[in-house]
């Protein structure tokens, strides 16, 4: 008797629950996008959406964009609020299930006649994202509720039933049907389906509040903000590539009292990394451009031609010369001469200075000019020109990058690079003579960040700040050089070894800025390697038996609070709170084989012993990850090691702290 009644109760019953559901979770996504018209952000930008929305619609949309936004900007405060009311008044309604048929109605006109201003009446359509345009969606939820709603009679799961029960005239706004004064209770569902049918609406809303960060701050799928999330180094080989740029100063161009300087503007392909190239605006096809190396008092008769596929132009920071007259813009395949003399020595920029200046320093067109002192500067065995800059990049495809403008207004660069190319003289360092004057020409070319530059274990012997070599600055460790500026760095160093150079902006070394000087025997040797020294013994603490410690505890039980702690204590700041590693230094925990391995002997042994120069994922990450085995008891690397097996969508195997023990003791 009982199956027959639950059989003959559910058909009945299905279009109330099935109408509330749907509501239920139709209204809890307008309950956020309520929530978040009544930011301030909304508020003071309620008037540019609608003229962003106008740009790029159909010349037969024109009209309705234009009414709306003369409609709204007199009266951009009272929109705001009759925006937020209604949405708030919609989203409450729909929760509770409040004059239904009114409020499907008033949802449908609402969706077309306001948020259609943001959007046309389709869209946006773009590769990447699945939305055929909110308005749309929401006009068919709201059919599709009327349909259902049409059909189920007084529903009981909505507050418009227990508001008929005592004003039957109420239906003229909640139903669809007949007004019928209820006489009976309508039919239900088994509790055994009511609740699993609440409890999925309550997963629905968790998922969506744990949503409405990513809702604020991830930029909508489209190929553009795809391309932007790449970086060159994510891409960047662990082989160096084969040949790094020439650093080394070229002779003079000529000795007599003037010189012709030939420069060409073209559109190259350049390495920016090794296996990573930048499609780039150059002169002479590289970047940076060729090296000009004149002597002070000289003219210089520059000849420059645009092969290139926009406007170009030229700009000295040698030269006092008319910029009216000279570095005036050049049409393509076009050509312009003039002349300057050199009569201030120096480390000088030069580069493009067309509008936008930024785009096309941050493109590439830039080089140096070097003018040596009519008095020359003491000889030096060696002399090198570094140029640094920043490449701001989004991915073109593959390997091969592009400019974001985006990204050089906000000065966040990709890199951070000496000669066009990150790290290249980390694998291919420059080499120098003990005892010996080496001189470095550094210019920064920007074209946003300064840089302090230094080379780590050595004091610059002089500093040529200016063209007074009186003025040179001497037993400097950090020398300041902004952006379009040079300065001239001598260095004797009486010690073979490898000493490394770096903008020592910390966060620029590790884009690229860094590179390391090779400084030879007098036989021309290379420096010799570290040789491992036994430390001098001395009077040690006892040290803690971390097995005891645990034992004490009596049995292990994952306790996740403490395994965040002492992860986010001893773990985070080299692997990170989001486990992704930091590139080329530590690796990430996310997606990590031994982190995944159901056998955790790797992932235990790493965590008690540390490691250093493990290849992971064809990446060697040479710092070196300390032991924990002394500071740590075996509960407590047990509760870290299944931190990290269940964090950030890992899914590895739970180790105890008897596993732990084994290995510590074997």
């Amino acid at each position: 008797m009982s199956q027959v009644q639950h059989h003959s109760i559910t058909p009945n019953a299905w279009p109330a629950i099935a109408t509330a559901a749907l509501r239920v979770a139709f209204g809890v996504i307008w309950a956020v996008g309520a929530a978040l018209t009544w930011s301030p952000d909304f508020a003071v930008h309620y008037v540019g959406y609608l003229h962003n929305a106008a740009q790029g619609q159909p010349g037969w949309l024109a009209g309705w964009f234009q009414l709306w936004i003369g409609l709204v900007t007199p009266h951009a405060v009272l929109f705001t609020w009759l925006t937020r009311i209604v949405e708030s008044v919609i989203a409450l309604a729909l929760l509770t299930g409040f004059a239904r048929k009114t409020l499907y109605v008033v949802g449908v006109l609402f969706s077309l006649l306001v948020w259609s201003t943001a959007e046309g009446f389709g869209g946006p359509y773009t590769v990447g994202a699945t939305n055929m345009g909110t308005a749309i969606s929401y006009v068919l939820i709201f059919v599709a509720l009327i349909g259902i709603d049409s059909r189920g009679g007084h529903n009981p799961y909505s507050v418009d039933y227990f508001i008929e029960k005592r004003w039957p005239g109420w239906c003229r706004f909640a139903e669809w049907g007949r007004h019928k004064v209820i006489e009976r209770e309508p039919e239900r569902l088994p509790w055994g389906v009511q609740i699993p049918a609440m409890l999925a609406v309550l997963v629905l809303v968790i998922f969506l509040i744990g949503g409405l960060h990513s809702t604020l701050h991830v930029k909508a799928a489209s190929p553009v903000s795809a391309a932007a999330a790449v970086s060159p180094l994510s891409l960047a080989s662990s082989t160096p590539d084969a040949k790094p740029r020439d650093a080394r100063l070229p002779p003079l161009i000529g000795t007599g009292d003037s010189v012709d300087v030939h420069l060409e503007a073209s559109d190259h392909t350049v390495s920016i990394a090794n296996g990573v190239n930048y499609q780039a605006w150059t002169f002479g096809g590289t970047v940076p451009g060729p090296i000009i190396h004149v002597r002070q008092g000289q003219t210089v008769n520059v000849t420059f031609t645009n092969h290139g596929t926009m406007q170009h132009s030229i700009d000295f920071h040698a030269a006092i010369t008319p910029p009216s007259l000279h570095y005036i813009e050049v049409q393509p395949g076009k050509s312009i001469k003039f002349s300057f003399v050199a009569n201030v020595p120096g480390a000088f920029l030069y580069h493009c200075g067309t509008p936008p200046v930024l785009l096309h320093i941050a493109n590439g067109m830039y080089g140096v000019i070097v003018v040596d002192p009519a008095t020359p500067l003491p000889p030096a065995a060696d002399s090198y020109v570094l140029v640094q800059s920043e490449w701001y990049t989004q991915q073109v495809s593959g390997h091969l990058m592009g400019p974001n403008f985006e990204r050089m207004s906000e000065e966040r660069p990709d890199e951070v690079v000496f000669n066009g190319s990150a790290f290249q003289y980390r694998d291919h360092p420059l080499i120098a003579e003990a005892g010996k004057r080496v001189r470095l020409y550094v210019v920064d070319a920007g074209p946003d960040l300064w840089s302090s530059f230094h080379v780590i274990g050595a004091i610059f012997d002089k500093v040529y700040t200016d063209a007074d070599t009186a003025h040179a600055q001497s037993g400097v460790s950090t020398y300041s050089v902004g952006p379009g500026a040079g300065a001239i760095f001598d260095l004797v160093i009486p010690e073979p070894g490898k000493y490394p150079f770096v903008d020592h902006d910390m966060a620029h070394a590790s884009l690229g800025a860094i590179g390391v000087l090779e400084v030879r025997g007098t036989d021309g040797a290379p420096p010799p390697e570290p040789e491992a020294v036994a430390p001098e013994p001395t009077p040690a603490a006892p040290a803690k038996d971390m097995a005891a410690e645990s034992a004490a505890l009596g049995p292990y039980h994952f306790d996740a609070t403490k395994g965040a702690a002492l992860y986010g204590a001893n773990c985070a700041a080299c692997h990170q709170p989001t486990g992704q590693g930091l590139p080329g230094a530590f690796p990430p925990l996310k997606g990590n084989a031994a982190v995944l391995d159901a056998n955790p002997a790797k992932h235990i042994e790493v965590v008690l012993n540390g490691l250093h120069g493990e290849n992971v994922g064809g990446v060697t990450y040479a710092t070196p990850m300390p032991p924990f085995k002394d500071s740590l008891n075996d509960a407590e690397i047990a509760d870290v090691i299944n931190h990290e097996r269940t964090s950030w969508g890992n899914q590895g195997k739970q180790i105890t702290a008897g596993e732990v023990k084994a290995l510590r003791t074997k």
